[in-house]
């Protein structure tokens, strides 16, 4: 594994940055893509402690000459760039079009041109819409609620349409909803454990009747690796989750119990979503991949809750965060 290099793009996020740790453990040359910026921030990347077999490169997905030589001499792609937040996406949309679609696009083009091994292209959950019926299988329609699942559907598409034309040898892998330390306050898990740790009265969230399918990162990375690996994933939509789903309010109280606090919840309209965008219920139906890597998540959720509370508890990791603003 060692004479194997491989790329992450998207390298400076939450997902990412955990996932370029996961391949150095395992043996591998990682060249690193982050967004590029005038302050040489490397985002998440920062806070790993070895980097020796790190290349670390700063551009942009979305120049398609950048992607050509960004994609020279690896073997394997791990496709994480991407934006992410819905809020935004009510706000800006055509910029998730220009990341996300065309972005992808480039990814793809760049790989084939280039001769990659494998691509592992990262979908979402929330392209799923709520669902019809759980747990959700990778047969589930396709419901596009916010700009940011349609842009993301799209993406799926082309680059599905890239093994089917051009036998590019890729995977889509479908996460549910990863939390762990590192991740953007947007999320609900952060944003609960970011507020009482802060010391707040009031912890303010949205809706907290959805349901979700919480995975912790460490598994969620783990699935993307083994996918990697697995020749009959190649030209396969793969959903990695737990299997389990709760209550946006049951984890609120989880949390409130792991962490002591009696703190009460106030609904904030500036979180509510538009009423057709939000996604009620989410649970994965991981039998395929199960199937594939005969991988089982390691971390439930009170175990995964437990290594997140004692990392955004460290005062150094808790100054990060602005747990009184809502961030979008």
């Amino acid at each position: 594994m060692t004479e194997k290099k491989v790329l992450v793009t998207g390298a400076d996020g939450f997902i990412g940055s955990h996932l370029v740790e996961l391949l150095c453990r395992s043996g591998y040359r990682v060249k690193a893509l982050v967004q590029y910026n005038s302050f040489n921030n490397w985002g998440w990347l920062e806070s790993i402690a070895d980097l020796d077999r790190v290349e670390v490169v700063c551009g942009d997905i979305r120049d398609a000459h950048f992607c050509r030589v960004l994609t020279r001499d690896v073997d394997i792609v791990f496709h994480l760039a991407a934006l992410i937040a819905i809020p935004y996406s009510y706000v800006a949309p055509s910029s998730y079009v220009d990341t996300n679609v065309t972005g992808t696009l480039n990814i793809c083009q760049a790989a084939l041109d280039n001769g990659v091994s494998r691509l592992i292209h990262t979908s979402t959950s929330e392209v799923y819409g709520s669902a019809q019926y759980v747990p959700i299988d990778e047969a589930h329609p396709l419901q596009a609620q916010s700009p940011y699942s349609a842009s993301k559907i799209s993406a799926d598409a082309m680059a599905m349409s890239f093994y089917h034309t051009f036998e590019l040898p890729l995977t889509i892998v479908r996460p549910f909803n990863t939390y762990g330390p590192r991740q953007s306050a947007r999320a609900v898990i952060p944003t609960i454990i970011a507020q009482i740790a802060s010391g707040m009265s009031e912890i303010k969230l949205g809706d907290v009747s959805p349901t979700r399918d919480f995975n912790y990162v460490a598994d969620t990375c783990r699935g993307f690796l083994q996918l990697a690996l697995c020749d009959e994933a190649v030209g396969e939509i793969v959903n990695v989750g737990s299997g389990e789903a709760i209550s946006v309010g049951d984890s609120l109280e989880m949390i409130k119990s792991m962490m002591n606090s009696d703190v009460a919840f106030v609904k904030d309209p500036l979180r509510i979503r538009p009423e057709g965008s939000e996604v009620q219920r989410l649970c994965c139906d991981n039998r395929k991949y199960r199937r594939l890597t005969g991988a089982v998540p390691e971390f439930d959720l009170r175990q995964g809750l437990s290594k997140t509370i004692a990392w955004f508890t460290q005062a150094e990791n808790l100054a990060r965060y602005k747990a009184e603003l809502y961030n979008v």
